[in-house]
């Protein structure tokens, strides 16, 4: 019978938890000590590595009991869904049973608000508290911070988790309050700033050397979420916000959610409505060259270009708005600029650098060192490359690319990107 009971919590507490994306496992480091189980270093949901290798995560929610009425809520108080609650204990013994069998690496752990922010997110850190000390498990742990808790708690929590994360949930307060009304940006501000200080503090003290041994506090850094498709925003105004938020407290990442409809309500998209696939790829796309490819967000994103191309990929749009860049030297240009070149990321310019050591290049050189050449052809110069009187027409380019391309998002269909 207990058997069955637990079950069931698993079941309604593991598919409610489905909605939050913010469980990569990137960045955790914590090593297997005094015969202690597990080691979060080889990182139930999948999420990856930095270096790419795919972990398993047992992914709950302690409760789906909340005190709040977040429209875009599974979990909201006037929803009418099963609820469970896991004691403690639970949780503890879910989560090293499932590690014994082989089944998890890791846990992310979140919550529905249930009684006030405090003693929501004591349990939590009683849980992570048990499971670092009583069962000695090293594996890795992913910790939702519970909005409007004390330093005290945040601080503990700390101690024990790798990551900690806090859904920023829409991206901007105007959102927020349309669907949210009780929630506000500055109660997530508040713990971000706290914890981005605190993990600042303990990394001071450890190069100081005057404290022997500096325990690690959140080492795997901070991320958050925001909801996309659920409010109005442009995606000026979304991108903006996460390069706000990756400035001021340090992210990790900033995870972004496509709406899924869920309600009836009429200030979202109804049920039925596809989920923005396509949009929400293309603010990943423009998060990842914000922060690996050098961009600045005002160059991809700004008021005579609030929105993203849907057609084409936002690097090859910054390109065919600013041929004036192009061609690129292959042979002559620096690192920073040969990353701009539509079909070229990060690892296959830095073949090139090191490649054009020993000799100018040529076309099928390039293609031997992995670019995707089709798309570059368009934006590059080589040592074989015949001269041009002609200026390159933009709209020309983006045809012949778009005829050579297959994205399996356009095969979607996007009503969701009308609505507003």
């Amino acid at each position: 019978m207990m058997f069955d009971r637990i079950r069931e919590k698993l079941s309604i507490l593991a598919d409610a938890a489905k909605y939050d994306v913010s469980c990569s496992s990137s960045g955790g480091n914590r090593k297997n000590t005094n015969k202690g189980i597990g080691n979060s270093s080889n990182g139930i949901c999948h999420t990856y590595t930095e270096d790419g290798r795919c972990v398993s995560l047992l992914k709950i929610l302690l409760t789906n009991h909340c005190i709040y009425d977040c429209a875009f809520c599974v979990s909201r108080k006037s929803n009418d869904v099963k609820r469970a609650a896991f004691t403690v204990q639970e949780v503890v013994e879910l989560t090293m049973n499932f590690y014994r069998r082989n089944y998890i690496e890791g846990l992310f752990l979140s919550s529905g608000i249930f009684k006030n922010a405090d003693f929501t997110m004591e349990r939590l850190v009683r849980i992570v508290k048990k499971l670092r000390t009583e069962e000695r498990f090293n594996g890795y742990i992913h910790l939702k911070t519970i909005p409007g808790a004390s330093e005290e708690l945040l601080k503990e929590a700390g101690l024990y988790a790798d990551r900690m994360s806090i859904n920023l949930e829409m991206p901007t307060e105007t959102g927020l309050k349309l669907l949210a009304p009780d929630k506000s940006h500055e109660d997530v501000k508040k713990p971000l700033g706290y914890i981005q200080n605190t993990i600042t503090q303990y990394k001071n003290e450890k190069k100081t050397g005057i404290i022997k041994s500096t325990p690690k506090f959140v080492p795997a850094g901070q991320s958050t979420q925001m909801v996309i498709g659920a409010t109005p925003e442009t995606d000026m105004e979304i991108m903006y916000s996460a390069a706000t938020y990756y400035k001021n407290f340090s992210l990790k990442r900033v995870y972004y959610s496509g709406y899924i409809p869920i309600s009836h309500d009429n200030r979202m998209p109804a049920i039925g409505s596809q989920p923005p696939l396509l949009r929400e790829n293309r603010l990943y796309q423009t998060d990842w060259l914000m922060r690996f490819y050098g961009y600045d967000v005002r160059e991809l994103l700004n008021p005579n270009n609030p929105h993203l191309d849907t057609d084409i990929d936002p690097k090859l749009s910054w390109a065919l708005r600013n041929m004036e860049h192009f061609p690129v030297d292959i042979n002559k240009a620096d690192y920073n600029l040969i990353l701009r070149i539509p079909g070229i990321g990060v690892t296959s310019a830095k073949k090139i650098v090191q490649a054009r050591k020993f000799g100018r290049l040529r076309s099928y050189q390039l293609q031997k060192l992995g670019i995707a050449y089709n798309r570059a052809k368009h934006f590059i110069k080589c040592a074989d490359s015949p001269y041009s009187l002609n200026e390159p027409d933009p709209l020309i380019i983006k045809n012949q690319i778009l005829a050579e391309s297959n994205s399996k998002y356009l095969k979607i269909a996007q009503n969701q990107l009308s609505l507003f």
